[in-house]
């Protein structure tokens, strides 16, 4: 039981896809854009309070928000053109790069994220991991 992102590149990197439990007998049931998969990270199970902040510069600088729930369009709430830094304080979330929960998908740990490079790219959405998606 559980989920796994995978990843078309070797050590985490390229393109990432959430995978639930379930059969997917060709890449494009993932929404892949390749079919090749080398290397793969499981999400443990979490079932606490999420909570994460961004910000509105790098480095934690500038307006923040601190968000607890899924967020299909981050700049309805978050009246800022971009996000450049975030701070995973509890749970496993992943950004969108599109709003509604579209487009290429970032894995975030708890963890400190000084420059949007540190998850790759910019988001427009987000959501949270939860149990009940297994």
């Amino acid at each position: 039981i559980g989920c796994f992102m995978i990843y078309e590149r070797p050590n985490y990197m390229g393109n990432q896809y959430f995978m639930r439990r379930g059969e997917y007998p060709d890449y494009q049931r993932w929404m892949g854009f390749s079919s090749c998969i080398r290397s793969c990270r499981m999400i443990p199970s979490y079932r606490g309070p999420y909570r994460i902040r961004i910000y509105e510069k790098a480095d934690f600088g500038g307006h923040m928000m601190e968000f607890m729930d899924d967020c299909p369009c981050v700049s309805d709430r978050f009246h800022h053109r971009h996000i450049y830094s975030c701070n995973v304080m509890n749970g496993y979330w992943i950004f969108y790069e599109y709003p509604n929960y579209r487009g290429r998908q970032y894995f975030l740990r708890p963890g400190e994220y000084r420059r949007y490079r540190d998850w790759c790219a910019t988001f427009m959405s987000m959501r949270r991991i939860m149990d009940s998606w297994y």
